[in-house]
């Protein structure tokens, strides 16, 4: 392991130095260990750092706790992501928040083709139960189930993933160096042979409060879409379905009765138009078009031979310039279709994500 990531995992420390920064000092100086050796006159001038920020950096003085978590690292057999690498979460890169590293255990790819965010209460009742077993269980082998290890659905989600034989991650709101809730500690090993568990802070961070709502935006961020099973009016759910619409993500909800306390946020999510009411797994596949077999190849395409045709209606609009997601809205793509296309043109090399949710030509 580099002196580079030491750099990095001592830049996530660093106190009033969030992700963006983070992003941002990398962007700067293309590498952690010159964001530490730059001047504050030049720290400074980074989009949002400042001068408290910029001092912040060079008055840094715990690299023992960056090089202690490099030991952990290294002891576990812990792969750590950088927002540099290629396997990196790419979906995440489209979010201006993305962590500068995350830390993975297990052996699911975080790249896969199909991804989606299971969610809802730690309090589920028996309806709630019912419908995500349902739900999971006849979702396609080739689609990766992503949750965050608690309580109630996530749990249950995980679980039928597993029986499923489908690929389950679990993202943590803290360290790889224990599971939480401490009941699910059996759950989590099996998901490290069928998944794996995924997490931005480093080891010795406790399952504070607080860190739960930056968790979701890591469960919202890294999937394509989703799906609320059962929630009330406020609560992580509800953080997590608001983040993923901001990510431009696809969120459904599926709906409870007007009187039930934990069918209240998914009824007012459906009602506000911030997600779709889904019945069943099929409205969800029909929605995301993963169930519709792919046209076969033809024999000879006019620009992009190798790119299917919306690849090809989405390639022609960039590559005359670079464009802001927002400016691909009239293609007749859903927003969730639309930043998996965009993600296929990146993993295929014909494009490149930008900061503020840009794209350039690369082809």
């Amino acid at each position: 392991m580099t002196d580079s990531l030491m750099y990095s995992i001592a830049l996530t420390l660093v106190p009033g130095i969030g992700a963006v920064h983070a992003r941002n000092l990398i962007t700067a100086f293309n590498d952690s260990r010159y964001v530490f050796k730059a001047s504050v006159s030049k720290l400074e001038k980074v989009e949002g750092i400042g001068q408290v920020r910029a001092r912040n950096i060079k008055s840094f003085t715990d690299f023992e706790r960056a090089e202690d978590e490099m030991r952990f690292i290294e002891k576990h057999h812990i792969r750590v992501l950088h927002i540099t690498d290629d396997d990196y979460p790419k979906r995440l890169l489209h979010c201006d928040d993305a962590p500068l590293i995350l830390y993975y255990k297990g052996n699911a790819t975080l790249n896969a083709d199909k991804t989606v965010a299971v969610i809802g209460t730690r309090h589920n009742t028996m309806y709630g139960r019912q419908v995500c077993e349902s739900f999971v269980a006849a979702l396609p082998e080739d689609v990766l189930v992503v949750s965050g290890l608690a309580h109630g659905i996530d749990s249950i989600a995980h679980k039928t993933a597993l029986k499923q034989h489908l690929q389950t991650v679990g993202v943590l709101g803290h360290g790889l160096d224990r599971i939480y809730p401490g009941q699910n500690r059996a759950l989590a090993k099996q998901m490290l042979d069928q998944g794996g568990l995924l997490t931005d802070f480093i080891s010795n961070t406790k399952p504070d409060k607080e860190n739960f709502p930056k968790r979701n935006r890591v469960v919202a961020g890294m999937c394509d879409a989703t799906v609320v099973i059962e929630s009330g009016l406020s609560g992580g759910s509800i953080i997590t379905a608001t983040l993923a619409n901001s990510y431009n993500r696809d969120v459904f909800a599926f709906p409870g009765r007007t009187h039930d306390y934990f069918s209240e946020g998914c009824n007012e999510l459906i009602r506000s138009h911030k997600a779709v009411l889904i019945r069943h797994t099929q409205d969800f596949l029909d929605w995301m078009n993963w169930n519709t077999p792919q046209p076969a190849t033809p024999i000879q395409r006019s620009l992009f031979p190798e790119l299917s045709e919306d690849e090809q209606r989405i390639a022609q609009r960039i590559q005359s310039s670079e464009v802001h997601i927002d400016d691909l809205n009239d293609t007749g793509f859903t927003p969730g279709s639309l930043s998996a296309l965009l993600l296929s043109l990146e993993m295929k090399g014909w494009i490149i994500s930008l900061p503020g949710k840009r794209y350039q030509w690369l082809g």
